[in-house]
């Protein structure tokens, strides 16, 4: 296992586009660090950078404790996973996976072992004589990954390693690499740009946009305290909704203006806005934060697991109007209109609700997030 370390990395090529920026960064040893952000962020520049695959601009990649920058990527002992398997059609399973002993002349009977180990640890032992032609997906992965761990590298850096599978597929390997990870306590550094494989196996996240680290943390602290309106609208799916409001100061707290509505805070979120002093704020509220209002007048609105008496106060709604009704199984998207704009609320199935409809959609505002309309970082 490795300690890495990333001080002030840059990557700026030939034409002057600056991939990465100044990104600093401490990674532990076994920790499974994921960097998730959408195409073009720089985050598989950075992983080829820690490979030695790219050049790095200027800044220091440390390796336990010993500057790694000029090293041949042969002599780091990182092994990588790619996106493509990048197996080799003409040898067997065998030979893939043994491909990295062989050619540092390793004794046969040495190989022989940590091949039959290895394809015993990924389920493969008994694909060992087929051609990467006569596997499926799912199984070509799992003999790449074999070739990377059998020679115990001090780290494993993967790139997108599940994106050619299926959706079934893949979360069946999403929970086998994190079953893997956990039982080899390989430090792993982990690209992808599905957040959804981000918040279920890493230990941490590091979410980028443009080149630059946006935030860097545990996936509940992602996901609870984002530190900024980009970080909110990517982590979680569906995405966050953002209402833009005007900001009024009361005695008893602070109203928030979106249009005609108003939404009233109260207690943390009122003093730090107070003390903030933004006028124009984004109100962010999650999908599964909105509820429905009974059809019936009398009924009580509708209460989700986690929602506490007095957040639906009668101030803090939003008539809207459904346009579109998704079926997900147990829950169902309803796509609303306000003002113009479209936004999404998930709302359990059983749900009454149809589309053309003018609603009263809850808001939970105990989970309520405020974000600077400036700067977009969280208040």
């Amino acid at each position: 296992m490795a300690k890495l370390a990333l001080e002030n990395v840059r990557k700026i090529y030939k034409n002057g586009y600056e991939a990465v920026h100044n990104f600093s960064l401490e990674i532990e040893e076994g920790e499974f660090l994921i960097l998730v952000g959408p195409s073009g962020c720089g985050k598989s520049t950075l992983l080829r950078m820690i490979a030695g695959l790219e050049d790095i601009t200027s800044g220091e990649l440390w390796m336990d404790g010993e500057i790694g920058n000029y090293k041949e990527p042969g002599e780091r002992n990182l092994a990588m996973v790619f996106q493509n398997y990048a197996l080799y059609p003409n040898m067997s399973v065998y030979d893939n996976i043994a491909f990295s002993l062989s050619v540092r002349k390793k004794d046969k009977e040495e190989i022989d072992r940590k091949v039959h180990e290895t394809a015993k640890l990924l389920g493969i032992e008994q694909l060992l004589d087929r051609r990467p032609g006569e596997l499926s997906g799912g199984q070509k992965q799992r003999v790449a990954i074999g070739n990377a761990i059998i020679r115990n590298p001090r780290a494993l850096l993967m790139d997108e390693p599940l994106s050619n599978l299926d959706a079934k597929l893949r979360t069946q390997m999403r929970v086998e690499l994190a079953a893997l990870q956990h039982k080899m306590k390989t430090t792993t550094i982990y690209v992808t740009h599905d957040q959804t494989e981000a918040m279920t196996l890493g230990s941490r996240i590091v979410v980028m946009k443009e080149g630059e680290m946006q935030q860097v943390d545990t996936p509940a602290n992602l996901y609870d305290a984002p530190a900024n309106k980009f970080v909110a609208g990517f982590i979680g799916t569906p995405s966050m909704n953002f209402f833009e409001a005007q900001a009024v100061r009361e005695e008893e707290g602070v109203l928030l203006l979106v249009g005609e509505h108003r939404i009233r805070l109260s207690g943390e979120d009122a003093a730090r806005l107070r003390a903030h002093g933004a006028d124009k704020v984004w109100l962010g509220i999650r999908p599964e934060d909105i509820a429905v209002s009974a059809p019936q007048e009398g009924r009580q609105t509708e209460r989700r697991p986690g929602w506490k008496e007095g957040l639906l106060a009668d101030g803090n709604y939003l008539e809207v109007l459904i346009t579109d009704i998704e079926l997900l199984g147990a829950e169902k998207l309803l796509i609303f209109l306000l003002y113009g704009k479209k936004y999404v609320a998930k709302v359990p199935a059983e749900t009454q609700v149809k589309t053309g409809e003018q609603r009263r959609l809850y808001l939970n505002m105990a989970a309520a997030h405020l974000f600077d309309c400036a700067t977009e970082k969280r208040i």
